[in-house]
């Protein structure tokens, strides 16, 4: 049973450490790694029961339904996480939407194991070596492929539309139906799954490696323009500003001002996160000014509040803003915040002491 245990638990945890290793960026941390890894097992619960009770419904063969229905559900649920985290801008490339789709599906396909473990004792260790090389794996794949489609479709967009991430889960349930079809060949399918996986994670990170370093680069340069013609004037004359200005008409005039109030300080921490990953990228240490940073994002949340969820929808076209740019803004707080909270942590010892 030991040995049963690690060949179906093993390699896709394995295979995610290799994943998170090969991250020089270190986008994904582990804490965020562990949650989505504990999600993805209660997606795994959750589907157990509602293949039961679609199964009944139905009234198909298992082997039918196992083929055709339960990839439907299975990959949508798994997809369903990563669209939450686009939505939330807590994905910003194709290697982090790699790595978390791939542990959603670990974590799914390691608890789907542990029932088969505990419901078919029996089974041989053949099984467990396809079920811990294939199975779990093609999980980890399915969902990993999905959020590098839907990465490559949604990066420039700072608006949720979902008909950009249908190709993706269209291609997820493909791979699922085509790996269950071989299900009475399972070296085959075993091996299929590994093979495309591995060729198209090596494949993203190769790529990403360097787009990454470009991206940084143009976004800084960008940025550090912006910013420029926001202190120098120039911004109200270009198509940005002159939408704000135009917003005079159709809101109270209070709003522009806080308009370029929140552009200038939306541009400037977002140029902080550029320098910061690029200080980082050289090897070097950029000082981190916790307090002055959370009272700039302080000053940005009080800002979308009072311009309000309706103007900053009709600004945003006009800057275009990417949910790249959100996700960094996102990254940078939560830094920020990790950091307070460790200063908080070692006064309180210090105090104590």
């Amino acid at each position: 049973m030991i040995v049963k245990t690690l060949l179906g638990l093993s390699p896709v945890l394995l295979l995610l450490a290799v994943l998170m290793y090969l991250d020089s960026w270190k986008l994904v941390d582990l804490s965020r790694v562990l949650q989505m890894l504990v999600i993805g097992g209660l997606l795994a619960a959750a589907t157990r029961v509602i293949n039961e009770g679609v199964l009944g419904l139905t009234h198909l063969e298992l082997s039918t339904y196992g083929r055709y229905v339960a990839p439907c559900i299975e990959e949508s649920l798994k997809a369903g996480v990563l669209v939450y985290l686009f939505m939330r801008n807590r994905v910003g490339f194709m290697v982090d939407a790699a790595i978390l789709g791939f542990t959603i599906g670990a974590g799914f396909g390691v608890v789907e194991n542990l029932y088969y473990l505990w419901g078919f004792p029996q089974a041989s260790l053949g099984i467990w070596l396809a079920r811990g090389f294939g199975t779990a794996v093609m999980h980890g794949g399915a969902t990993a492929i999905f959020g590098v489609l839907a990465q490559s479709l949604t990066e420039r967009h700072a608006r949720f539309n979902p008909a950009l991430y249908l190709p993706g889960l269209l291609i997820a349930v493909v791979a699922h139906v085509v790996f269950n079809s071989f299900a009475d060949l399972p070296i085959i399918a075993t091996a299929g799954a590994l093979l495309v996986l591995m060729l198209t994670l090596l494949l993203v990170f190769a790529k990403s490696e360097h787009k990454i370093h470009q991206w940084l680069l143009t976004d800084y340069e960008s940025h550090e323009h912006l910013l420029g013609d926001i202190r120098s004037g120039k911004f109200q004359h270009e198509e940005g500003g002159r939408f704000i200005l135009d917003l005079a008409r159709h809101f109270d005039e209070s709003v522009v001002a806080d308009a370029f109030a929140y552009v200038r300080l939306h541009t400037e921490l977002v140029l902080r996160f550029d320098q910061l990953e690029m200080a980082r990228e050289a090897g070097e240490t950029v000082p981190f000014v916790t307090e002055e940073w959370q009272k700039s994002f302080q000053e940005l949340r009080g800002l979308e509040r009072k311009i309000g969820k309706t103007a900053l929808l009709s600004i945003w076209p006009h800057l275009h803003f990417s949910r790249r740019e959100l996700w960094k803004l996102y990254e940078i707080e939560h830094q920020a915040r990790h950091r307070r909270h460790h200063q908080h942590v070692a006064a309180g010892k210090d105090n104590g002491a």
